[in-house]
């Protein structure tokens, strides 16, 4: 693979072919890496899929596309070829609301040096990220968190203009499937 959109497309045909039926795919955008320096420009897309996995067994399907695609795991948020995020599963909370509180309320030094050992969802950062709400906006705008009681639409419009403007749109077409 040479670029962030074939990473993108082996990712989302793996994430067919593990038996995850594919609802809606959002346009593609670029997106500045994040945390900023990074790495270069991100790609980035949202998926809405029906499965009857497991948060868990759906994460680790996850990260085995990521390996297979060249991932390797040595610091956090550092440059990868490709990253998945498992942002919400419905109204789940994982692995219970004490739990996601913690890592929803923790400080951003600590966020850049520590990594959960189990699943959290709904990912404790999505409503903090014009790049994953941009995407998300295209394939589940009337999602509402279930512990912040915000629609994607809501927390895409708390976040200032000047983080949303810095997502970019590469293809023009949403695809309803």
């Amino acid at each position: 693979m040479d670029s962030p959109v074939a990473y993108l497309h082996f990712a989302i045909d793996k994430i067919i072919q593990s038996g995850a039926e594919l609802v809606r795919k959002s346009r593609l955008y670029r997106t500045p890496a994040f945390p900023p320096g990074s790495g270069p420009d991100f790609v980035n897309a949202a998926l809405a899929c029906d499965t009857q996995m497991s948060p868990r067994a759906l994460l680790a399907i996850l990260h085995d596309i990521e390996a297979e695609a060249g991932r390797l795991r040595t610091e956090r948020w550092g440059p990868r070829v490709l990253d998945i995020d498992l942002l919400a599963m419905g109204e789940v909370v994982l692995p219970n609301l004490e739990a996601f509180q913690s890592w929803y309320d923790l400080p951003l030094d600590a966020q850049m040096t520590q990594s959960p050992t189990e699943l959290i969802l709904p990912h404790p950062r999505l409503q903090e990220r014009g790049f994953v709400l941009v995407p998300l906006m295209d394939v589940a705008p009337d999602w509402c968190h279930p512990v912040l009681g915000l629609t994607v639409a809501e927390m895409l419009a708390r976040l200032p203009v000047s983080e949303r403007s810095e997502i970019v749109p590469i293809s023009q077409e949403i695809h309803p499937l």
